[in-house]
């Protein structure tokens, strides 16, 4: 009875053993708070691919930019410092121009032009990040970036002269086109320089601008949803490879499930902040025609300059989008 007992012993130690082994442990880095709706997200995705597994793929979140700051976060799951992560693809538009495309102003304001764009984009984007020795997973957009001046626009001409707060180089360029003087200030110091007149103006979300308390400085608000920078969640390519078959099931299904889920967040945090601006006494505006034509204008211009830079690349994204 002895030997019998031992052998059923060694043969349960052994099947826990495996199962401890067959669980995989992944930690993902995002740069955004808890509170923010991308990370809401990216945590409901974590669990679904838990649940999906069976528990085993286990996937920890690390919010905030605790693990991997922003600027680290595409070589850290590159080279398989971290298997998976989350980050703002315009963040690497020095890098590639396919990455800044979707920071390209008024050519795919709205939020389904910018999905329409999204699906022009994804082929390119997918070659590019392959390259780089990574697999797509899904792509969710921020809510439209919309103009906020400290007194209302009767025409786009209205901006010239003014001291236009820009935080990268297409809005910069952007405001160069508008006739405004670009002018870079980090966000901690964009109420006092408000306060102070050294800005008039700035381009940003009704969601970042609740969250800055827009209200205290601007008094008017036009929802031009210029354009809709993306978030991708990328996997290393070889982490992917290294799971078996159906926890890369529950990887991509958790993922087609995120992204569906993450635009309709977007959609519901940017009525969140326009109705926050509105409610706090900021003018919610709609632009008119004269204005959309003329933002129209500057956006054909700067697409017309980032095709060039992106060579062929650039004209077969926007001829996908255009539909030529």
């Amino acid at each position: 009875m002895r030997p019998t007992f031992a052998a059923a012993a060694a043969f349960a130690a052994s099947a826990l053993l495996g199962a401890a082994q067959a669980q995989t442990k992944w930690d993902m880095p995002t740069p955004y708070q808890d509170g923010e709706f991308h990370t809401r997200n990216i945590k409901q995705f974590a669990e679904d691919v838990k649940k999906a597994s069976g528990g085993a793929l286990d996937i920890t979140v690390h919010s905030n930019g605790s693990l991997i700051k922003h600027p680290d976060m595409l070589r850290a799951v590159s080279t398989g410092q971290v298997n998976i992560a989350e980050f703002l693809l315009g963040q690497f538009g020095n890098e590639d121009p396919v990455f800044a495309a979707d920071n390209l102003p008024f050519v795919a304001p709205g939020w389904d032009s910018a999905f329409k764009f999204y699906q022009a984009q994804k082929p390119f984007l997918e070659k590019k990040l392959q390259a780089r020795g990574l697999r797509l997973l899904y792509s969710v957009a921020w809510p439209g970036q919309g103009l906020y001046t400290k007194n209302p626009l009767k025409t786009v001409d209205d901006l010239k002269g003014q001291k236009f707060r820009t935080y990268s180089p297409q809005t910069a360029r952007m405001a160069e086109l508008l006739g405004a003087s670009p002018t870079v200030v980090q966000v901690p110091d964009v109420p006092q320089m408000f306060a102070t007149g050294g800005l008039s103006a700035m381009i940003t979300s009704s969601a970042t601008g609740t969250s800055t308390k827009a209200w205290e400085f601007v008094k008017n608000y036009y929802n031009t949803s210029a354009f809709h920078p993306k978030n991708v969640v990328v996997v290393n390519l070889r982490s992917y490879g290294g799971l078996p078959i159906a926890q890369q099931k529950a990887l991509t299904s958790a993922a087609t499930a995120a992204e569906t889920r993450g635009w309709e967040m977007g959609k519901a945090r940017e009525k969140e902040g326009n109705a926050a601006l509105a409610k706090n006494g900021i003018a919610i505006h709609e632009p008119d025609a004269a204005m959309k034509a003329a933002f129209g204008k500057v956006g054909a211009q700067m697409a017309a300059e980032w095709q060039k830079s992106a060579g062929a690349e650039g004209d077969a994204l926007m001829k996908a989008f255009r539909g030529k």
